[in-house]
């Protein structure tokens, strides 16, 4: 193998593939980044772990094709530290030299032939704007379960009926739902498929830059779904089982709205919160004019504020994880924010709108627990 290339395109290129690699690899060649050059000029980078891959294809001056399996950290390292001049790649016997100005480095080739055939790519399902669909997982994936004792809620639920898709998470506690409008290539499309939640994130955040991103669903007996953006592809495994049904969860008869500004009950949570002790909540006081935060008792730190807030309906106190609240607020992504209420007992629901006076935005829900407040 013998190429050139410029040294921004392979640090970025390099980097975007090994982003996914294992911390702990359970065999050493999955640590590697696969590396192809073509006398086509094209040099395509590769990560593989057997539940996620990566590719990524970029332009390169080929003298001679090959392929060679070398540390993706290292390789990601090296990349973005050389200087600002075009890299030269080669191989001799078994190292892997690289030339960039007056730095050399030489690195171990790993066994090409120990490592693991990438998957094959589903075939296109359709487009989505890609900022879109970066807002909507990031609004959706907060409210996944971080912890294993469920695996299957640490996914997001991605339904899709013809040009509508629904994500959709929950940790028990909270729950997300965000519905969006997407292209599909054939009408009649009905796919449910249960995304990880964080591989999800991170697809989505590096792919999301690219006017639109293409999904390939698959068949579902795959077990994969697939996105790519431009000349970059990634696949990652489904999580098996059937997703609880929550819909429930979802109150319907509301009694008190309360529309705030959202960066205000932020920054006054955030503030309040403070003294509020591990798995403590934050009491919120809605009255007509404001709403009230509240923390700690007793002989504890204690702490409070007000923040003018819009009220209909009855006065209301209900208490909330702060941490799952904060969460809520900063997903929402408008200038204000609806909470809606049944009893201080019941599931509240956040939505945004962007003016104090408007309607509030259906497309993202957020339902949130309260907790029992000990005055």
């Amino acid at each position: 193998m013998k190429l050139r290339v410029d040294r921004e395109v392979l640090a970025d290129a390099v980097t975007w593939v090994a982003r996914g690699l294992p911390a702990r690899p359970p065999v050493p060649v999955l640590a590697g980044v696969l590396v192809e050059a073509d006398l086509a000029g094209t040099l395509t980078l590769s990560a593989f772990d057997y539940e996620v891959s990566a590719r990524i294809t970029v332009p390169a001056d080929v003298s001679e094709p090959g392929e060679v399996l070398v540390l993706g950290r290292l390789l990601t390292d090296i990349a973005r530290n050389l200087p600002a001049r075009p890299v030269d790649v080669s191989t001799d016997g078994s190292k892997v030299n690289l030339v960039c100005g007056s730095s050399r480095f030489s690195l171990r080739e790993m066994p090409v032939a120990d490592y693991p055939t990438l998957p094959a790519a589903p075939e296109a399902s359709g487009t989505v704007a890609g900022d879109v669909f970066t807002q909507a997982v990031a609004q959706v994936s907060v409210a996944a379960d971080r912890g294993d004792t469920l695996p299957i809620l640490t996914g997001v639920r991605m339904q899709i009926e013809d040009e509508r898709m629904t994500l959709l998470a929950t940790d028990r506690y909270r729950l997300a739902m965000r519905e969006l409008t997407w292209s599909p290539v054939t009408s009649g499309i009905d796919h449910v498929a249960l995304v990880p939640a964080r591989q999800l994130s991170e697809m989505a955040k590096a792919l999301g830059a690219a006017g639109s991103i293409e999904l390939e669903l698959g068949s579902g007996s795959d077990g994969l779904i697939g996105f790519e953006a431009g000349r970059r592809r990634a696949t990652t495994r489904l999580l098996d089982g059937e997703y609880p049904k929550v819909a429930s969860i979802f109150p319907t008869d509301l009694e008190t709205e309360a529309v705030i500004a959202t960066d205000l009950l932020e920054e006054a949570v955030r503030r309040v919160a403070l003294v509020a002790e591990r798995n403590t909540p934050v009491l919120l006081g809605f009255t007509d004019g404001q709403v009230s935060i509240e923390a700690g008792s007793g002989d504890d730190a204690q702490a409070s504020e007000a923040v003018e807030a819009s009220l209909t309906g009855p006065e209301i106190q209900i208490a909330f994880n702060p941490q799952f609240l904060l969460d809520g607020l900063h997903a929402v992504g408008t200038a204000f924010s609806r909470l809606s209420f049944t009893q201080p007992s019941r599931p509240a629901v956040l939505t945004g709108q962007a003016e104090a006076e408007g309607e509030s935005d259906q497309g993202y829900r957020y339902v949130l627990m309260p907790v029992r407040f000990a005055s």
